[in-house]
């Protein structure tokens, strides 16, 4: 079975001398019809006009460079305008090889996944050669976000992926640099089921479409992310685990104090922490209802983004 349109989305930034080898790869025969749509983030170099020339459907441009999570969400919307069964998203500076999408597609086709990722690391045989602060930070965030969502996933920091129209339109993302986390939490948190694919892949970057400038900036970015996350997703745990602590911590300490008044009828020297303490008390009871308060915001997040895809579905219906 194959999909009716396929789109093929390209976010690039200065690539053009690798952009045209991989639009030119991009295997043709995997959908009715294949598009191929280049999201050119103020590139100072040819790579509009390279792609092109390679066969590049549509080409749209930022007047100024906006960062990779922008470009990806533009893109998004994009593709789907273009009527999109099937979205798959490829870097372009030739890192991943584009005969291996319809690998990406056929879990989608076959009705096993919603989205479909490539993974880096499920194989040990396809490793790729990476310097090994990135392979320990790759795995590292993986772990933590496994860890909030409940999964078992080997790779979730790689951007070469396959998205069904539907996990598409449910996607509300918000990251400026970087988006592979962010749409692994939003698709999950939404019920939609992911898979992953071993391929081959070329771990040094070629071009300079690159996130990753800095490792420790990355990392700072990418743990807002998460953090951010489990604010928006989970906001009863988030700050009503963090109020439960406090005031747990308060009360404890001043039942020690207390006991220890009893025996000896004395508060000194500890008078100080029993400030510490209420002032512990007070700030962990706000905290709880803070949680209790954001937990009914996070139902009306909930009916908004209901309300985002409806609107959304009936506007690239119209196209």
């Amino acid at each position: 079975m194959k999909a009716n349109t396929v789109v093929v989305m390209i976010p690039a930034y200065n690539e053009e001398s690798t952009i045209g080898q991989v639009i030119a790869a991009i295997p043709r025969n995997c959908a009715e019809k294949v598009k191929v749509l280049v999201i050119n983030d103020a590139s100072t170099d040819h790579t509009t006009e390279s792609a092109f020339r390679a066969g590049a459907d549509k080409v749209i441009s930022h007047k100024k460079n906006l960062g990779l999570g922008i470009t990806f969400r533009d893109g998004i919307h994009e593709a789907l305008k273009m009527g999109a069964d099937i979205i798959v998203n490829i870097d372009a500076d030739g890192q991943f090889n584009p005969h291996d999408i319809p690998k990406l597609l056929q879990p989608i086709l076959d009705d096993k996944a919603d989205m479909v990722t490539c993974s880096r690391f499920k194989d040990p045989a396809l490793m790729p050669r990476m310097p090994a602060i990135k392979i320990f930070g790759n795995k590292l965030f993986t772990k933590v976000l496994n860890a909030f969502l409940h999964t078992h996933y080997h790779d979730t920091q790689c951007g070469f992926r396959a998205y069904s129209q539907e996990a598409a339109l449910h996607l509300v993302l918000f990251s400026r640099y970087t988006y592979t986390q962010e749409v692994f939490i939003d698709l999950v948190k939404k019920g939609f089921r992911i898979q992953e694919v071993p391929c081959k892949v070329i771990g040094e970057r070629n071009g300079k479409s690159r996130v990753v400038k800095n490792v420790f900036s990355y990392g700072l970015k990418v743990a807002l992310i998460l953090l951010r996350s489990m604010r928006d997703y989970e906001p009863l745990k988030f700050f009503g685990l963090t109020g439960f602590y406090l005031t747990l911590l308060g009360l404890l300490s001043s039942l020690v104090l207390f006991v220890r008044w009893l025996l000896i009828s004395r508060v000194d020297p500890y008078l100080i922490v029993i400030y510490a303490n209420v002032f512990l008390i007070i700030i962990g009871v706000l905290f709880i209802i803070l949680g209790l308060i954001a937990d009914m915001m996070d139902r009306n997040r909930q009916l908004q983004e209901d309300i985002l895809y409806k609107l959304k579905k009936q506007e690239y219906r119209k196209r």
